[in-house]
């Protein structure tokens, strides 16, 4: 099966144009460096904005040395940050929206971060875990007032339907 290859004059300027349009718009980086007193990738941007990052959520950066780190590189015309010793390319506009890695990663980034979130500990936590344990334990939540729907307390076998 052959693939014909060549592209219509009309489809090189329809891709130029938003080549053009990607570039006006998209962030793009003309500087990165890594920071190792705060653990960042400080990235300088085209329209005078910086934006950094904890290394330690760029998927392939976690572990990684002071001097790894230190070696990154910006490539494909400010779109992506590059460590080559890591083999590692991350993509400037999905790092300033926050995005550091593939779908799984991310969705390990956030299990990770609920999971410290939960560790974290409060002089005004601990006063109402306190609190609450001299009353029996964490308060349960009531109905809003007027919803006829919650007035009725069941069992939670009752609430799924099968008979208690």
């Amino acid at each position: 099966m052959e693939i014909d290859a060549a592209a219509t004059d009309a489809e090189l300027r329809a891709a130029l144009k938003r080549g053009r349009e990607a570039d006006r718009v998209e962030p793009r980086a003309v500087s990165a460096r890594y920071d190792a007193e705060s653990g960042r990738v400080v990235m300088e941007l085209a329209n005078g904005c910086a934006f950094a990052f904890p290394a330690e959520l760029g998927q392939g950066l976690r572990g990684a040395s002071p001097g790894q780190l230190a070696e990154v590189g910006v490539m494909a015309g400010g779109r992506a940050l590059r460590w080559d010793a890591l083999d590692v390319d991350l993509g400037v506009a999905p790092l300033v929206s926050g995005i550091f890695g593939t779908a799984a990663w991310m969705r390990e980034l956030r299990r990770e971060m609920a999971r410290a979130g939960g560790r974290v500990s409060t002089d005004a936590k601990a006063r109402a875990a306190r609190e609450n344990g001299r009353k029996g334990g964490r308060p349960r939540t009531r109905p809003a007032a007027g919803d006829a729907a919650s007035s009725t307390v069941r069992s939670p076998a009752r609430r799924r339907g099968k008979a208690a």
